[in-house]
């Protein structure tokens, strides 16, 4: 099954792509590279921020789940 794509229109610098066309620098790839290498980056990050407030508030994985799901049923 071929992976869904979304069409982007970015505005660039035009002499910043004729350098990078000039190179043979294929901007889409790149920019697919970049935005990957962020996701991942922010990811790991927001995992990081969960583990270590989970660490401070010293409570037990169960008992924040409980915490969680009892908050979305109030919204």
């Amino acid at each position: 099954m071929p992976m869904k794509t979304e069409v982007l229109s970015v505005r660039v610098r035009k002499d910043l792509k004729a350098q990078a066309d000039s190179l043979g620098i294929d901007v889409r790839r790149t920019l697919e590279e970049v935005l990957e290498e962020m996701v991942a980056a922010k990811k790991q990050k927001s995992g990081n921020v969960a583990k270590e407030l989970h660490r401070l508030m010293n409570v037990t994985e169960r008992e924040w789940l409980n915490g969680v799901r009892s908050s979305r049923k109030e919204r």
